[in-house]
């Protein structure tokens, strides 16, 4: 009963996982019309379920770090009640941000709720050293990072652009303008005529580049590595993520850690599938506008700093990093939505709390139950 318990609450939060950060890595791919979201969607999942399995050979350190292994005594370790406090704790914080559409960091749940838990069994004796060292310190640096080095990329890449002279190409909007011609006599009037309104295009037009490298249309160039790069970051985030909910199972040794990093997969699929576009809208439209070389930027700085951190150990959030690397791109572009910034950063700031007193409480009640 104990271990279908754990089981269920770890989909759960594997669930709430995908339906939250799945888009993530192809936000970039539908906010700047590459792409639409159907094929964005099915690109991202393809590619995180990737990166979940890779995790099974890649990201062992990780499993080990979210077991709360260092953080608590191992006899708390071993208790199943820990484990499904943390899993709901996290998963309903995530749940919860996903329906307001909010793009939260599950990193970030789980520090927080693998602190309520473990403090309301152990109190003071909890590491806290550990906590802020090994959890918080990375949670903290990486967006700043992320911010910082897509601002210096994307410099350093039209700088290379228009040195190869690939221009920029927009869309005009033409409008039709009625006007009556007028003698001097006032009283007297000619026939209406129609003019032709030609202005640039401020909605529902996506910026291209026009040129060539090596006599390929940059543009196609452009698009193919945009591609890629999603896919690099979705990949990044399978591999980063699968890890972090597997401990929970692993550590009661409920289930083999290869099966376990397979239904992980298939659940967090299948929540990106059927509960993604809330999240989406807010990665890919509203931060900032962006076209496919922008994108291509921030993706490439949010891949490169996924990976580095999940080979490492290191229990970077892919939210953070990748919302870091677009706003540093509406940084350069000064096209940045500061009040959806403050938002998500507001709704960063209460995922720990929230995910700590949640999985405090389911701490204190199943252990009064079970």
């Amino acid at each position: 009963m104990i271990f279908i318990l754990l089981f269920i609450a770890a989909c759960f939060l594997a669930f709430s996982n995908g339906a939250n950060d799945n888009f993530k890595g192809v936000a970039t791919l539908f906010g700047s019309g590459t792409t639409d979201y159907k094929k964005a969607i099915t690109w991202a999942t393809i590619t995180t379920f990737a990166g979940s399995i890779a995790a099974i050979f890649l990201a062992g350190t990780l499993v080990k770090n979210f077991s709360g292994k260092g953080l608590v005594p191992d006899d708390l370790i071993q208790n199943p009640i820990f484990a499904i406090s943390i899993a709901l704790g996290a998963a309903l914080t995530v749940f919860i941000a996903t329906k307001v559409g909010m793009p939260i960091s599950t990193t970030h749940g789980l520090v927080g709720a693998l602190f309520g838990a473990g403090f309301m069994a152990i109190g003071g004796d909890f590491n806290f050293a550990k906590l802020g060292n090994t959890f918080l310190m990375p949670l903290i640096v990486s967006p700043l990072m992320a911010a910082i080095l897509s601002f210096l990329a994307y410099l350093t890449f039209r700088h290379f652009r228009k040195k190869t002279r690939i221009t920029k190409k927009s869309c005009v909007c033409v409008s039709e303008k009625q006007a009556v011609l007028k003698t001097a006599d006032s009283s007297l009037s000619m026939d209406k005529y129609t003019t032709l309104e030609i202005t640039q295009c401020k909605k529902n037009c996506d910026e291209k580049y026009a040129g060539q490298l090596l006599g390929i249309s940059a543009q196609n160039i452009l698009d193919t590595l945009h591609f890629m790069s999603a896919g690099v970051v979705s990949f990044a985030r399978g591999l980063n993520d699968t890890p972090k909910i597997v401990g929970l199972l692993v550590i009661i040794n409920a289930l083999d850690i290869h099966w376990g990093m397979i239904a992980v997969a298939i659940t967090m699929a299948l929540g990106g599938i059927l509960n993604a576009k809330k999240v989406g809208e807010t990665m890919s439209k509203k931060i900032t506008p962006m076209n496919s070389g922008q994108g291509f930027t921030a993706n490439m700085i949010t891949g490169i700093l996924v990976t580095t951190a999940s080979i490492h150990g290191l229990p970077v959030s892919t939210t953070h990093v990748s919302v870091g690397s677009i706003f540093g791109i509406g940084t350069v572009t000064k096209k940045a939505n500061p009040k959806v910034i403050y938002k998500i950063v507001l709704s960063w700031i209460l995922t720990l709390p929230l995910a700590a007193i949640i999985s405090a409480l389911l701490f204190k009640l199943l252990e009064s139950i079970l």
